[in-house]
């Protein structure tokens, strides 16, 4: 990505956290410039276009507009960010919040999910500033930035069902997760142990699954934005049999809601759930440490623009919600103006499978170039 800017001839810089940025000047750089951005980080076989499709968005644009000598009146940077996905560390959006200098400290000693290391070793192999990402250091400031457009492929089937090309996002749900739950019971014959006799632990797990669905069902019914998730669900290959009562499970609990109210709710759902099911199961769970975003909602005013500068370039588009978290969030909560622009996405994400058509890319740079040209007026 920094060759592709150099040969642009657009301005490079990095931050302490090794974010990229790539800034095309504009007249006056006193004003408060244009962010377009994503994430370069995958996911384990993860696809091509999963945050880096929004990078190369903007880098597009901005060819386009070195090559019709088009000045804009503020600067417009492309920003490359570093670890938004949380595959591999317990956490979110590490990037954009050390680019403001809000990432907790806590998170450095969170550990990753296969190596063991923790963040900050791993930050300190990739040339990062520990010193000043501790010190909480901001590269950016929000006074400083008009508006952050992140341009994403979409990760649902919505776009595709609708056959349209794009999506105006409306909001991105918050995510309360239990990356690290287990319940532990004790093991035994399955054909010994009567039914009052057992510890079942994998029967206490589904039961508490079963209320979790049970909830999101009823909530669901009262109009409110919810999805609950087993995203990982297994017994100890080293003690569990088929004659045997499990007495022990693992699993992660992932709930996501655009209401702050409706996450917090749904946590104190699961604890109090598990403490119930303990008691008349005779196990034990621990659902670990807590993970948290924030929810966000995206800027009126920039959805309305986006809208708009669909329907100039021919480019039809939907308003739509996100289910999954985006770097969009750290931005929006910032106080930023903030919009996204979804693109559509056949065979979904998070898998090597991920299939954008290029006509839908070149629709979604048409109309953020669409978009920015209304900005400077």
């Amino acid at each position: 990505m920094r060759r592709a800017a150099e040969y642009l001839g657009l301005e490079v810089h990095g931050d302490a956290a090794q974010n990229l940025y790539m800034t095309y000047p504009g007249r006056d750089r006193n004003l408060a410039g244009i962010l377009i951005g994503s994430h370069l980080d995958s996911v384990e076989q993860g696809g091509n276009y999963d945050g880096a499709a929004g990078v190369l968005a903007g880098l597009a644009v901005l060819a386009g507009f070195r090559r019709l000598d088009l000045m804009p009146p503020c600067d417009i940077t492309v920003m490359a960010i570093r670890c938004e996905e949380s595959a591999w560390f317990d956490t979110t959006y590490v990037g954009s919040y050390a680019a403001f200098g809000k990432l907790p400290l806590d998170e450095l000693d969170v550990q990753h999910s296969k190596s063991g290391r923790t963040l900050a070793e791993q930050m300190e192999e990739a040339g990062c500033n520990l010193d000043a990402v501790r010190a909480g250091e901001a590269y950016l400031e929000p006074p400083r930035i008009r508006n952050f457009i992140e341009v994403h492929i979409e990760q649902a089937p919505h776009l595709v069902e609708e056959n349209l090309p794009l999506g105006i996002v409306t909001g991105i749900r918050g995510i309360y997760r239990f990356r690290d739950a287990c319940c532990w019971g004790v093991y035994g014959h399955s054909g010994a142990l009567s039914r009052a006799q057992r510890k079942d632990a994998v029967a206490a797990t589904v039961t508490l699954l079963h209320r979790m669905n049970e909830e999101w069902l009823r909530r669901e019914s009262l109009g409110q934005d919810l999805v609950v998730t087993a995203g990982e669900l297994y017994t100890n290959p080293e003690y569990h049999g088929p004659s045997s009562v499990a007495g022990e499970t693992r699993f992660v609990l992932d709930i996501r809601s655009t209401s702050e109210i409706v996450l917090r709710e749904m946590g104190v759902f699961a604890r109090q759930a598990t403490e119930e099911i303990a008691r008349d199961a005779g196990v034990r769970f621990d659902l670990g440490r807590a993970s948290y975003s924030q929810a966000a909602v995206m800027d009126p005013l920039v959805r309305d623009r986006l809208m708009e500068a669909g329907r100039q370039t021919g480019v039809p588009a939907i308003e739509m919600s996100s289910g999954a978290g985006h770097d969009a969030v750290v931005f929006a909560n910032a106080g930023i103006p903030t919009g996204m622009i979804f693109i559509r996405n056949h065979h979904g994400s998070h898998n090597p499978d991920e299939a954008m058509d290029m006509e839908d890319f070149r629709a979604a740079c048409r109309l953020l170039s669409a978009y920015l040209v209304m900005s400077f007026s």
